[in-house]
């Protein structure tokens, strides 16, 4: 695994702290060999327990740009009490499956099917929340496999911006409805 370059920034790091950067979560032990580590993260100003819960809703829609990843429909602004608590197994975002499950705290995600596997190769996808003074962060770290020629560095320069865009997207929304405002 090959973490960003020490200091750098965009697309490789979106507000996260140096400490949150170098810290070493649950997704990172699932990835082997070289690739690329993305960090994103936001401040929530409630609960780490409404924030989780938050999470939880990824299987139901991906809080981003709903008219590119979600077929034009609105990912819901309520939380699902239907849904059961997460667990490993579960499809998320409907192109992962949850491969780990912390309750309360991380979910480790892995790209599922040959199609998703094709275009991004090996994904995986950790979420950390993580209590703060006024309430807590959430983490989100994406790895991308592989990464040793110059054809797949560039490659993984491309998804990082791309991954940037729809990432502070979804966190930037999770963490508002968290905070309950409508995003």
């Amino acid at each position: 695994m090959s973490a960003p370059p020490a200091g750098s920034g965009l697309p490789w790091v979106w507000q996260a702290s140096a400490e949150e950067v170098a810290a070493e979560y649950r997704c990172d032990r699932l990835v082997t060999g070289p690739g690329s580590r993305m960090v994103r993260a936001v401040s929530v100003a409630a609960p780490p327990s409404t924030a989780w819960a938050w999470l939880g809703n990824l299987r139901v829609a991906p809080y981003s740009y709903d008219l590119l990843d979600n077929l034009g429909r609105r990912s819901p602004r309520t939380l699902h009490a239907d849904l059961p608590p997460l667990a490993v197994g579960d499809t998320v975002m409907t192109i992962f499956r949850a491969v780990e499950v912390a309750p309360g705290e991380e979910l480790v995600l892995r790209n599922r099917g040959r199609a998703g596997s094709r275009i991004f190769g090996d994904v995986v996808v950790g979420y950390a929340v993580r209590p703060a003074a006024t309430g807590c962060r959430l983490v989100a770290v994406f790895h991308l496999a592989g990464g040793s020629t110059r054809a797949s560095r560039t490659w993984h320069t491309a998804l990082a911006w791309g991954d940037l865009v729809m990432m502070r997207k979804q966190l930037r929304t999770l963490a508002a409805l968290a905070e309950g405002l409508d995003a």
